[in-house]
């Protein structure tokens, strides 16, 4: 283990237990919040149209206007508080988790820890160097778990990119405890099949289930073997997670799930689980299917209903509850998130969400699509844009989300009335290049304890939104959020 230092920084190294792994800890001094230019970008607010729900038309969104390179441009009641870049970590940045007044942001580098006691002023507490896409990020208590999506050669945080079609080729989940937030220790690491594009955690006695969520099997990948028609589930005991282990493999497809054709992907896994334990349900987005899961015995999740839709899904990208769980919305990653969708040509209906209602009780609950949703606002033909991540905004009476759509930026909509949702405020970013299609944008927006925070490329995004439908959700404090195990908001 070597220890490199920098008058910036200092460089520590930390063992993974019995597995002998190692991992390499950055821990940065405080960072500034700026946008992470040497010029501050230019910044307009737009107007917009004026709103059913208040008499200030500041309070609505609409923009047929593409902003400049960098320029930002935002609805008025949204305010734009801090951009803190990374200091070392140059990977994709992924997802976020919380825990008190922190951050835990994935990279495809490691992952990273932000301060956010003061949201308009957040800093970086430690950088975690342990490569291995996508670095989907959760936590639990002392515990911190990465998803790994791309074949290693071996589970250390030092391991190098191997082809996926070697035997001893490796990709999982790893465990990290955070109990000291400066220096986390790697733990455990679990070798799930197909890797761990996301996961999900479901709260067990005495244990936290991880549903690891994978896709894409190949004949030639002797550790990702087709058909791969569902999902591994991983036990990791909360007194020793070293103790993590692989306790099922559940096949959700029976029956092969979506065939797939030229417009939808078929079914070979999951890409993403949100479960809402409260209510013993989980909703996943399996590619070419949405499912509808009981999961009140966290081993065994069972498959309630499933839907498709080929006409206008073409990957069933991520899930999100309602408050009251009456209601599901799916994302479409038309493109898987490297393409232009949120064009003129592409229309309203593609790379959207998809609302759906739950009806019926118990196995006889069916989801009942109403309609789509789409950021009102064209980008340009060089913005990789598409519905992606993104949380409720837990205001009282009204279900409103935040989503990132990648370079379209950050829109929150409200879905109270299903058959007609609508975009009620927005943050955005003009295209990386005017020239060429090029990845960046917004990976993750979140409310959490009245900020909105976002895994810009640029760094770390701060959001406030100050409206009449949404101000109530500032009295909603947790102590902890992982967007994909959904809480019960009080």
């Amino acid at each position: 283990m070597t220890l490199l230092h920098s008058p910036r920084r200092r460089f520590v190294g930390a063992a993974a237990g019995v597995f002998g792994l190692l991992a390499t800890l950055f821990v940065a001094s405080p960072a500034v919040a700026t946008p992470g230019t040497e010029e501050p970008p230019t910044v307009r607010e737009i107007p917009g149209h004026e709103s059913a729900d208040t008499d200030d038309p500041a309070m609505g969104t609409a923009s047929t206007d593409i902003p400049g390179v960098d320029e930002i441009v935002h609805s008025r009641n949204i305010s734009h508080l801090a951009t803190v870049p990374g200091e070392v970590l140059r990977g994709t940045t992924s997802d976020i988790a919380f825990r008190d007044h922190y951050a835990f942001v994935g990279n495809y580098d490691g992952f990273t820890v932000y301060d956010i006691r003061r949201p308009e002023r957040p800093r970086i507490i430690t950088e975690v160097f342990c490569p291995g896409a996508q670095n989907d990020i959760s936590v639990y208590g002392d515990l911190l778990i990465l998803s790994v999506d791309s074949s290693r050669s071996d589970d250390s945080c030092n391991s190098t990119t191997m082809p996926a079609t070697r035997p001893e080729a490796w990709e999982g989940i790893r465990v990290f405890d955070i109990s000291d937030l400066r220096a986390p220790k790697y733990v455990a690491a679990v070798e799930t099949a197909c890797g761990s594009h996301t996961h999900t955690l479901v709260p067990g006695k005495g244990a936290v289930y991880v549903y690891v969520s994978s896709y894409f099997p190949h004949a030639s990948y002797p550790d990702c073997q087709p058909p791969h028609d569902g999902i591994s589930i991983v036990k990791v005991p909360l007194k020793t997670p070293r103790n993590a282990e692989l306790v099922s493999f559940e096949v959700l497809f029976p029956d092969g799930g979506f065939p797939g054709d030229a417009t939808g992907t078929a079914t070979s896994g999951c890409h993403d689980i949100t479960a809402y334990p409260a209510l013993r349900l989980a909703a996943g987005a399996c590619l070419g299917d949405g499912i509808l899961m009981d999961i009140t015995d966290p081993e065994a999740p069972r498959v309630i209903d499933r839907v498709q839709d080929a006409e206008h899904f073409a990957f069933w990208h991520s899930a999100t509850f309602s408050q009251d769980g009456s209601k599901v919305v799916f994302t479409d990653e038309l493109g898987g998130g490297g393409a232009a969708t949120c064009t003129a040509a592409i229309g309203p209906e593609y790379g959207a969400n998809g609302i759906y209602h739950i009806t019926g009780k118990g196995d006889r609950r069916k989801l009942e699509f109403r309609s789509y949703y789409k950021i009102p606002r064209h980008q340009a033909d060089t913005e990789n844009c598409v519905a992606h991540n993104g949380s409720l905004i837990p205001a009282k009476g009204r279900d409103i989300m935040v989503q990132s759509w990648y370079q379209g930026g950050v829109s929150v909509w409200e879905f109270t009335d299903s058959d007609n949702p609508v975009e009620i405020g927005w943050f955005d970013r003009g295209p990386v290049s005017e020239e060429r299609l090029t990845f960046g944008g917004t990976w993750s927006a979140y409310y959490y304890n009245g900020h909105i925070y976002s895994s810009e490329q640029r760094g770390l995004d701060v959001l406030r939104i100050t409206d009449p439908r949404t101000n109530s959700a500032r009295s909603v404090k947790l102590s902890e959020l992982n967007v994909q195990t959904q809480p019960r908001y009080r």
